[in-house]
């Protein structure tokens, strides 16, 4: 109103806290009005001492701001439990007072001589959160170099900074314009780095530096006195870790009585190597395993071997269990760095017992054994042996003849290398050495697929023995299994013990083989028939029967008084792709791999180009050509159904 003084007006907009643009606002209105020249000026004068008014009353809430945040700091100081959560709060409220948009910390490692990022506030760019920056490079680096602050209202307009390709990406990457940065002082030298950025052009202020470098000081403190922490844990741990091993000693004679008893005890009552583990476990407070032949590291079963004496291996501690100069596998204890002189003899000594309990099993199974694989070559060798011996036989070897049983040939794909050195020592199944005239690893291979094989025929009351290079098993067939599933769990056990691919092929299931021992032998010949056809069908270390493979099983079983019927596939292969097969015979060309090729690319001439590794014209040449001499029809959905099973078949009768 015009009769009110013209301080009223910006008293209100005092009161209520408004915005610097509502003090323009009496002015406007006055002018709007018309009032006189005196009244304008007045209210004018008016205008500015509130403006001074609010900018003082402003500055002081902003310093009780900043003095609430810095006590707030340093409460959280003196109650530091997470270093972390300290410094993350510091550049939070360093970022929420100075109004910007990022703020970040930055560490020095003094092994790489540079600074790397520890916390950051606002920050989107992963490749900026991962920076590091070296001694004067870049704002940061120049801040850690000369223990000052520096800021810059445009980064990469600034020439006094050290611009490198890193550090310039990733700021760009996140943004920043506008940089503040401050050192985190320790006495005299500098820790770390505290930043303050905007991603636009901005004028950091006197105060807002000061209040930046109020908050490292206190980031300087919280990480000073985390480490003092640590290294006070430290003492402690080692205070506590002497203490203990005076405990220990004081106890280690007893474990070693302990540990005597027991073992004693073990062999007497006919304790297996697994009972060893567990007493020596008990006593020595760890995990200890036995390992076979292999399956410990090589070069420290070497030196234990060598020395006769427990060794380290890492967290581990290994000793070798050997028996007149063979390699019998190794006890493993786990998780025990720091082992007691007293309590590694106690290792050495259960490493002798193990050694003796091994060599009594591997005695009474490699007898089993022999006993399984002769059983298994007079069924498929003597089919006219009496039934009632076969029953006997068998029943000895808990393994029931009367009931539906399923043939299975078993192959190694690739050397097993894991644990074969274990294996050379034994002696092979039912009087042969599975090896033949192979070489001595190859055959030190066999001999391990034979003994895992009988193993897993003695755990599921069946029978193995070695046979033309691999494995055959007779195994029972439980009701509701199948002969294929059975080949497949097979195929993976196997080839989990030997940590090797092992392809195994399965026959129909054979009913009763005691009564019937002559399907035994044909069974075997389905088996092998199936075996070589994963194999050529690249299944290899895979495991089949015959009804798993389709139309190619029916084939593969296909049978004529007991023989083969080898007549009736080579027929229907000539009869589909003889043309092609001519062909190639007769001008040296490849067409039936270009077949197999464009087939497997799923009918791509560009695809296959790239199988055959020559021009796509080349593959469309050779396709011409085989439409030719195949018929229009060749890519028909019947006849390229017809032409890839021939395919397979030819695959398969080469192979064979």
């Amino acid at each position: 109103m015009a009769d009110d003084p013209p301080e009223t007006p910006y008293l209100e907009l005092l009161a209520r806290g408004a915005p610097a643009e509502a003090y323009e606002r009496p002015g406007l209105r006055a002018r709007a009005d018309k009032a006189p020249a005196d009244r304008l000026a007045a209210l004018e004068r008016a205008k500015l001492l509130a403006l001074r008014v609010r900018g003082e009353l402003e500055g002081r809430r902003r310093r009780e701001a900043e003095l609430s945040a810095l006590f707030e700091t340093a409460h959280d100081l003196a109650g530091l439990r997470d270093l972390d959560a300290v410094l993350q709060a510091i550049v939070q409220r360093a970022r929420s007072l100075l109004g910007t948009e990022v703020a970040y910390l930055t560490l020095h490692d003094p092994s790489a001589g540079d600074t790397y990022m520890r916390v950051t506030d606002g920050s989107v760019s992963a490749r900026f959160q991962q920076l590091r920056l070296g001694m004067g490079e870049g704002l940061g680096g120049l801040v850690a170099q000369t223990a000052r602050p520096y800021v810059t209202d445009s980064y990469f307009d600034d020439a006094r900074f050290q611009h490198t390709h890193t550090i310039d990406a990733s700021v760009r990457d996140e943004g920043l314009v506008a940089i503040l940065g401050v050192p985190l002082l320790l006495g005299s030298g500098v820790i770390g780095v505290l930043f303050a950025a905007d991603r636009r052009a901005r004028v950091f202020e006197r105060e807002q530096i000061a209040l930046l470098a109020s908050f490292a000081a206190h980031a300087a403190v919280a990480i000073d006195t985390a480490n003092l922490l640590a290294e006070t844990r430290s003492a402690l741990a080692e205070l506590e870790a002497a203490n203990e091993i005076i405990r220990d000693r004081s106890a280690v004679i007893e474990r070693a009585s302990d540990v005597h008893d027991r073992l004693t005890a073990l062999v007497l009552r006919g304790g297996g190597v697994h009972d060893v583990a567990t007493a020596v476990a008990e006593v020595l407070s760890g995990s200890v395993e036995f390992v076979e032949a292999g399956g410990a590291p090589a070069a420290a079963v070497d030196r234990s071997r060598a020395d006769g004496h427990a060794v380290r291996h890492g967290e581990d501690w290994i000793a070798a269990v050997s028996a007149g100069g063979q390699l019998l596998g190794a006890l493993v204890l786990h998780g025990h760095p720091g082992l007691d002189p007293v309590d590694q003899r106690t290792l050495e000594r259960a490493a002798v017992v193990t050694s003796l309990l091994q060599l009594a099993r591997r005695s009474a199974g490699e007898a089993e054994q022999r006993v399984r694989g002769e059983l298994l070559d007079d069924l498929l060798d003597a089919p006219d042996r009496e039934p009632r011996l076969l029953r006997e036989r068998a029943a000895r070897l808990r393994a029931d003849l009367d009931a539906p049983h399923v043939v299975l040939a078993a192959g190694l794909d690739a050397p097993a290398t894991a644990g074969a050195a274990g294996a050379r020592g034994a002696s092979g199944a039912s009087g042969a050495d599975p090896g033949g005239g192979a070489p001595a690893e190859e055959a030190a291979d066999r001999q391990r697929l034979w003994s895992a094989a009988s193993h897993l025929a003695a755990t599921g009351q069946g029978l193995a023995a070695a046979r033309d290079g691999g494995t055959v098993l007779l195994l029972p067939l439980a009701e509701g299994d199948t002969a294929d599933a059975l080949a497949r769990r097979t195929a993976r056990q196997l080839g989990t013990a030997l940590r090797a691919p092992v392809t195994v092929g399965a026959s129909s299931p054979v009913p009763e083989p005691a009564v019937r021992p002559g399907e035994v032998a044909s069974g075997y010949a389905e088996a092998r028939r199936c075996l070589a056809a994963l194999r050529v069908l690249g299944r290899s270390g895979q495991g089949a029967a015959a009804e798993d493979f389709g139309f190619l099983g029916l084939l593969l079983g296909a049978t004529r008084d007991g023989v083969p019927d080898g007549a009736r596939v080579q027929d229907f292969v000539h009869r589909t792709i003889g043309a092609v097969l001519d062909y190639d015979t007769r001008r040296g060309t490849d067409l039936v791999r270009t077949l197999d090729a464009y087939y497997a690319s799923g009918m791509s001439p560009a695809r296959t180009k790239d199988e055959l590794h020559v021009h796509v014209n080349t593959v469309a040449q050779r396709l011409e050509r085989v439409g030719r001499l195949l018929g229009p029809d060749w890519q028909s959905p019947s006849r390229a159904l017809e032409i890839q099973l021939a395919l397979r078949l030819h695959r398969l009768a080469s192979a064979r």
